[in-house]
């Protein structure tokens, strides 16, 4: 039976890998940790989340640096649900512990040190890691997750965007030279749990932010192999990402080749769901594992739809898939 760890398990991807962990028929979750200083500590996790009672009753202990080495104690596995830089300090020591580390930030995401005085605010510290990482795209990169100890779980407008579009620029159907645009909308959970004036109920509306500056455009043209524009957009919802991404075909591409891309990538992957005849609708996969994507092709014109839950195929149950897929276990255990 494997141990496993959540740091930084208070927030909305702590809580829903707690509940996947507790159900995993091989892995014990050992702990759930928070910063010394967070106000939740010593709360149990069912305080926070009524609909963990009776299901997930741990504590939140808190967790500094010096009790690193003890919280590490027949440990395997390491989950940080916590903030970039807080995940860039604390990485290489769970690692240090021998412990095999599935980071939610984005700390290593993009392997360039200088994207993070950019789009993070900090300078990486850890080029050495930054490296080693391999991105969990769980359908694309299966092989190198069960090769690394150190596994960058991606974003989730990059999970939304990369799942649609990279069957076609593998498949070489999208024209060199225009870039696909990507307009994506997310839930206000995507803010995370701390209050704030901007994610508040009454203030929330459907309006576009970081328009040519947000820090997962980059991470998208780097695991991509090409650039793109990308607009967010934050949604009066709690949950879920819609994506509309528009693509100029190459001259002479059919459907039925779009087609076939898609099946030849998501035919034998459980997680994505490729629509038949219906386009993707968040109701269909808020509270699933699933991506869900359709499609409709005029002339070189195409139009990709991709719904997630921006919770869960966006953060905590990718992260599930890829401690199934780096631990032997079908990639499906626990998430559905």
């Amino acid at each position: 039976m494997l141990k496993a760890i959540v740091v930084g398990a208070s927030g909305y991807t702590g809580a829903e890998l707690a509940q996947f962990l507790t159900r995993h028929p091989s892995i014990e979750l050992s702990g759930l940790y928070v910063s010394e200083g967070s106000l939740d500590k010593g709360k149990n996790i069912s305080e926070l989340y009524g609909s963990l009672r009776g299901l997930v009753d741990l504590p939140l202990q808190p967790l500094g640096v010096s009790g690193i080495q003890s919280a590490c104690q027949g440990i395997d596995i390491v989950i940080l649900a916590t903030a970039h830089e807080v995940s860039h300090d604390l990485a290489p020591l769970f690692l240090a512990e021998n412990t095999v580390v599935f980071d939610l930030s984005g700390a290593f995401r993009v392997q360039s040190s200088g994207f993070y005085d950019k789009y993070y605010g900090f300078s990486h510290q850890y080029p050495d890691l930054l490296d080693k990482a391999v991105y969990g795209l769980a359908e694309w990169n299966a092989e190198q997750v069960k090769e690394t100890d150190l596994i960058a779980v991606p974003g989730c407008y990059t999970t939304a965007s990369l799942t649609a579009l990279k069957p076609l620029f593998n498949a070489g159907l999208i024209k060199e030279g225009i870039k696909p645009t990507i307009n994506a909308t997310s839930g206000v959970s995507g803010a995370g749990r701390k209050a704030s004036v901007v994610s508040s109920f009454c203030e929330v509306s459907l309006q576009p932010y970081g328009v040519f500056t947000h820090r997962h455009k980059p991470e998208i043209d780097q695991h991509l192999g090409t650039e793109v524009v990308f607009t967010p957009h934050l949604g009066n919802f709690k949950r879920g990402i819609l994506a509309s991404i528009n693509v100029v075909l190459n001259e002479g591409v059919t459907l039925e080749q779009v087609n076939q891309a898609y099946q030849d990538a998501y035919a034998d992957k459980p997680i994505v769901r490729l629509m038949d005849g219906t386009l993707p609708a968040l109701k269909n996969v808020v509270g699933t594992p699933f991506c869900d994507l359709g499609w409709a092709v005029e002339g070189q014109d195409l139009v990709v739809f991709s719904a997630i839950d921006n919770l869960l195929k966006g953060a905590s149950s990718q992260a599930m898939q890829c401690i199934n897929l780096r631990f032997g276990f079908d990639i499906t255990t626990s998430i559905l």
